[in-house]
């Protein structure tokens, strides 16, 4: 047989339990005496047992009203326990988000976001994953983070992208190079034909590129291809040649007698966004961890950033995979 017994019938009759006094349980549970009586009536008949012996003198519990006693109070214990932990969560006193980013942004954007969130949250577990776009993809659709920050992938139109801003291409050069007298920025057309130290072919950063020299009906042929931030840096600083890369990278990697300076005509940008699956909200640790993400991307990038047009999540269309 199921029994449904509410909250608040229960804490009616513990308090009655407790006073066995209709008037004083009344006051406690801040109902009429009748409203009380009507309550207990209800779960004895719910319960199908006297829990009270009444008198014109005196209330009594029954043996069925003992027995209820003896659980009653451990199954309020229980539900403010449950209520508890749901606002822990609900307020960030506890809670864990783990998130995947791309090694420039899990270098520049991530640090002092989580810093300054587990300063104010301490009980919150948070974690990061720093990967290329299409692990960070698979990271998320294989549940094992929250969201991504990354370049948008059409290969993965089943997971939900927002674009958040968008990360300028940038040249980095050695200080002594002739072309790091200039200030201002430097054309794609005036830097196509130096040596050049890439990243491998499947990033986003090196497609740009490509794309952008396509435009000008140039093929894109780096002397070098290295993974990592500080082997370009490395390698522009000894004068091997320079590099092109996002902005939050180019700040990752620059160090050293390297300079670097925006390149144009064209303008090509990166876009960085957020990625979750499709029809799957955040929780309220990992939204606001998400916020405060998005307000630190856009300060960092400044003016650079842009502000999408279509702010809504949309599934992933046309750019050069990541």
């Amino acid at each position: 047989m199921m029994i449904n017994l509410s909250l608040r019938e229960l804490q009616v009759f513990i308090e009655l339990a407790e006073t066995l006094n209709f008037r004083r349980a009344a006051a406690r549970v801040h109902l009429s005496q009748s409203a009380v009586s009507g309550v207990i009536g209800r779960l004895e008949e719910t319960l199908g047992a006297r829990l009270f012996a009444r008198s014109t003198r005196s209330v009594q519990l029954t043996d069925a009203g003992q027995a209820l006693m003896a659980h009653a109070r451990i199954l309020r214990a229980q539900a403010e326990t449950a209520a508890s932990a749901v606002r822990d969560v609900v307020e960030l006193r506890e809670g864990r988000v783990r998130i995947a980013a791309l090694p420039s942004l899990a270098a520049t954007v991530v640090p002092p976001v989580f810093a300054r969130f587990m300063a104010a949250h301490p009980g919150v577990q948070l974690g990061v994953v720093d990967s290329l776009s299409g692990a960070s993809f698979d990271l998320v659709r294989a549940g094992q983070v929250d969201f991504a920050l990354t370049a948008e992938n059409p290969a993965y139109a089943d997971l939900a992208y927002e674009t958040l801003a968008s990360d300028p291409l940038v040249l980095l050069l050695p200080a002594d190079h002739a072309l790091a007298t200039r200030r201002g920025p430097l054309r794609w057309a005036e830097v196509a034909g130096l040596p050049h130290i890439s990243m491998p072919a499947p990033t986003s950063v090196r497609q740009y590129a490509e794309a952008a020299l396509l435009s000008l009906g140039q093929r894109f042929a780096p002397r070098f291809e290295v993974e990592h931030l500080a082997t370009i840096n490395a390698m522009v600083a000894a004068g091997l040649g320079v590099s092109v890369l996002p902005a939050l990278a180019a700040q990752v990697a620059l160090g050293g007698p390297v300079v670097q300076r925006r390149l144009t005509a064209p303008d090509v940008e990166r876009p960085i966004g957020q990625v979750m699956r499709q029809e799957r909200s955040l929780s309220t640790a990992a939204a606001a961890v998400a916020a405060a993400l998005r307000a630190e991307l856009l300060h960092q990038l400044g003016r650079n950033a842009a502000t999408p047009r279509a702010p809504a999540r949309k599934k992933s269309s046309q750019a050069p995979r990541a």
